[in-house]
């Protein structure tokens, strides 16, 4: 009898190691196609070459810089190094990090890491993201530290939980929520003289953006004659994923090297998203 009892012990421990294995192969998945696709955190956590392309065998290393009147920030080392990256934070302040722009010392992530957006990343999909990072190979690098000219906020609101995504059923609500958690918006609306983003005119565009590659202009998203009215949602697609509807490739900072691997449904309602904003006439110069 004892026997028995063992091995059926035994049985049901190994069944459980089998289930929680499946499930953090499941949730890492979840966050390589988070990560390598929508969130695209390597679109400013991996470093750039001289012409702005990305160097993917550095991995999420950091070092990219946004030099701007505000502020001179530099990308930090998202890897889990221990002396220069992540490898000692806790997943718990990881996800603070993340999702309320807290650094484990309590110091303030300040722009242009979009917090704003990124405190409607669900908790499910927030697992998924640090069970990613902590698979990744470290990488010693050192970055240097952020300077800022404006004042940081003593935080970005309330404490996040119990933050749930909307069904992929309801198709424009979870277009929004992957457009929120690929902060789109980030760099599609405007901005007043403070650097603040004018909600007003979402999706917009008009913000400049200077790098190698020269200067690239966020285009209006809206469906606005100055903007995506008149686009087919294959020329829009085509869009996102980086090359204009006139075959004209965009320049960086687009992450078009990670929102090529959003899959067909997420695509589509991203785009119903889109379509749904309220038209704006288009917020830069002409």
């Amino acid at each position: 009898m004892g026997t028995f009892f063992q091995v059926a012990t035994g049985v049901l421990l190994m069944a459980q190691i089998g289930t929680s294995s499946g499930q953090d192969e499941a949730r890492i998945a979840r966050g390589k196609y988070l990560m390598e696709g929508v969130v695209a955190c390597g679109n400013c956590h991996i470093a750039r070459g001289e012409k702005g392309e990305p160097i993917f065998s550095k991995g999420l290393s950091g070092g990219m810089v946004f030099d701007e009147p505000p502020f001179k920030a530099f990308a930090p080392n998202i890897t889990p190094d221990p002396e220069t990256g992540i490898g000692k934070w806790t997943d718990a302040q990881l996800g603070k990090a993340i999702r309320e722009g807290i650094r484990p010392d309590g110091s303030i992530i300040g722009p242009p890491m979009p917090i704003e957006f990124y405190r409607r990343i669900s908790d499910a999909d927030l697992e998924a993201i640090i069970a990613y990072l902590r698979v990744q190979p470290p990488v010693k690098n050192a970055v240097e530290k952020s300077k800022y000219n404006i004042p940081l906020p003593p935080n970005y609101g309330q404490t996040v939980k119990d933050i749930r995504a909307p069904s992929p059923k309801e198709t424009i609500k979870y277009g929004e929520y992957l457009a929120n958690i690929g902060h789109c918006m980030e760099c599609h609306t405007p901005r007043d003289e403070k650097g603040m983003l004018r909600l007003t005119r979402l999706g917009a565009g008009g913000q400049v953006f200077k790098g190698p590659w020269g200067e690239s202009v966020a285009r209006n998203l809206t469906p606005h004659e100055s903007g995506l009215k008149g686009w087919t949602n294959s020329e829009i697609a085509l869009a996102i994923r980086g090359t204009d509807k006139n075959g004209v490739h965009y320049k960086p900072p687009m992450a078009f090297d990670w929102y090529k691997n959003i899959n067909a449904a997420d695509m589509n309602a991203l785009i119903a998203y889109l379509g749904s904003l309220k038209p704006q006439p288009f917020a830069g110069r002409e």
